[in-house]
Formats: structure tokens, sequence, C-alpha cells
């Protein structure tokens, strides 16, 4: 399975795999999903015949080439090197962060990112140990496709690139500035390999995932990528919104289906009411400080007097019952 560029890997193998978790639900239903969904997956991937063939390809390339040598890296390599490692090129990859988040208006983002580059260069040894880390610098991931998301620039179309993976058209342009901007593009080839090693190791959990997880892995990979850069550019703002708009519409079909029925008599559009004394806001019943029309699932309390003026009308009732069956009982008796 290729792995993403080195510049759009993501630095925590535990935040990719939950990005495809959650695109294992959605690249599976895809395979089975409608004609209306369908459109809507080629409009996001138009050139999926194309992009299946070059996936198919680096799978060859990464089976063949990159694994054996990423396993034999593995192998020889202590723990605690691949670590510094990894912590080497984040620390670089650090100075592409401070500038996005400039670039995005993330002024005091970048302040503690700026703080946490110089405390890893130096007490770190060269980013070597995430010094920042244990007080309290946690790592952003900030890049400059993030910034054009943030500036305007339409996602574009999904593709793959021949040994690089996944990306969009927005993306191409920001791989390139984040190359420029990237220390570790100038420092020389041996480094670059290492680099590249790097990515490739720190990707092996969320690869073997999706091999064993998904029934597709193009859709899988393509569905988890899209709603990784989405989360990134929108700082996971759009999956909240989401929950809470799947949220309401789950509401609002429980209270077509339970909460209302038609009075047979007069038509008019009612809603039982509930054992607890709430009833549903209508027209017949709603407070004047409330305007339902602001909120279809607003509910109004009955007033304490109306429940003990009901209380004692059937409590009236009763007696007036009782009392006439007695009136009619009497002569019998007699």
């Amino acid at each position: 399975m290729s792995s993403f560029p080195d510049n759009l890997q993501i630095n925590s193998a535990k935040t990719f795999l939950l990005c495809l978790m959650l695109g294992l639900f959605s690249g599976c239903a895809t395979t089975k999903s409608p004609s209306g969904s369908q459109e809507a997956t080629n409009k996001a991937d138009p050139y999926e015949n194309i992009n299946r063939k070059i996936y198919r390809f680096n799978d060859s390339v990464d089976d063949y080439v990159a694994k054996p040598i990423t396993d034999t890296y593995k192998f020889i390599t202590p723990d605690f090197m691949e670590t510094g490692v990894s912590n080497f090129f984040n620390n670089l990859k650090t100075i592409n962060v401070v500038l996005n988040d400039a670039l995005q208006a993330k002024f005091e983002q970048s302040g503690r990112d700026t703080g946490r580059f110089l405390m890893n260069s130096t007490l770190g040894l060269g980013g070597l140990f995430d010094v920042a880390k244990t007080v309290g610098f946690e790592q952003n991931d900030e890049d400059f496709e993030q910034t054009l998301a943030v500036w305007g620039v339409p996602r574009g179309s999904y593709l793959v690139l021949p040994l690089l993976g996944p990306i969009t058209t927005r993306g191409i342009s920001g791989a390139v500035f984040d190359a420029a901007a990237n220390p570790a593009s100038y420092i020389g080839a041996p480094i670059q390999v290492i680099s590249l090693l790097n990515a490739r190791a720190n990707a092996e959990g969320a690869l073997k995932f999706i091999d064993e997880a998904s029934l597709d892995p193009y859709v899988f990979t393509r569905e988890s990528f899209l709603q990784w850069r989405t989360h990134l550019a929108t700082d996971g703002k759009t999956d909240a919104s989401s929950d809470l708009m799947d949220i309401d519409a789950e509401l609002l079909e429980d209270d077509q289906a339970n909460g209302k029925k038609t009075d047979a008599k007069n038509g008019m559009l009612i809603k039982q009411p509930l054992s607890s004394g709430i009833v549903p806001n209508t027209k017949a019943n709603a407070a004047p400080a409330l305007d339902a029309s602001k909120n279809k699932n607003t509910l109004q309390l009955l007033p304490p007097e109306s429940l003990d003026n009901h209380n004692k009308s059937t409590d009236n009732a009763l007696n007036i019952q009782e009392s006439t069956k007695k009136e009619v009982t009497a002569p019998l008796k007699n």
C-alpha cells in the first residue's frame, strides 16, 4: 500500500487510525450506495478509473520495494533511535507549522509553536528529544493546503500521484510550498532517504489496518484521507456541526413519528400529552413568552394550578357519579 508523502504524513499514528476508522464506515457504505451518493462520490473523484490504476501501481511498489526496505530499517534500528529520528523531522516540520499559523492568523498558536521549536532545538538536542511536550507544548499540524482552505480556495478533485499517493488539486500547490519551506529538503539526499523511511515506518500500522479492515482499500483510503483533510482544514468544526445536524434530524423524525396525531372531528393537528404533565407546544397552548415558530421542538410545562383544577374537576365528577349511584340503588334496598 502506498504511503502518503512526507509532508502529508500524520504526525501521530493514533490520529490517522482514528480517521481511518471513521472512513471505514463511509468507505464500505460507498460500495453499496445508491445512485445519488455515487454521483456525489464521482464529483469528488472524477478520475477514479485512472486513480485506481495508479493506486494499484503504488501498492505493488510498496509491497515489493518500500515495505521490505522499511522492515529492514525497523529491524536494525533500536526503538529509541526511531523515536529520535521521528522527533528530529517533526521538529524541522514545526517551521512549516509556524509559517502557516501566521498565514492563518493564528498568532497565539504561532507563538506557542515557536516556543516549542526553540525548546526542542536547544534543550532537545536539535529535536531528537521532544522536551516541549513534557511541559505542555503539544504539536500542532498545519500546512499550506490548510492555509489555502482558510483563504477559501476550493479543495478540487481527489488524485492519486505515482509513488506519492493521495492528494487533492489544492494540495499539490500546498505540498510544493511546504517542501520549499522545510529545511529537510535542503539537507541532502541521505537525510531525505531517512525521512522517507521514517514516514513509511510511521504509516505501517495505518496501512496494515487498511488491508485488514476494508472491503475496498481504494475507497477506504480515499474517504479517510478526504475526511482527515477536512478535519484539519476546519479544526474539527465540521465534524461537530455534522453531528449536531444528525442529532437534530433524529429528534425531528422521532417527533413526527410519535408526537403527532390528527383529530378526526375537526382535522386540527395536535400533539399527545405526556404522562409527566409536559405537552408539546402548539398554537392552542403555546406560552406567550415563547415563539413556537422559532423552535419546533419547544415544550411547555403545564402550570401547577391547571393540574390542580384538572384534578379537582375529576374528583367532583367522581363524587357526583357516586351520589347518583347511591340515589338510584337506595329504593331497591328498601
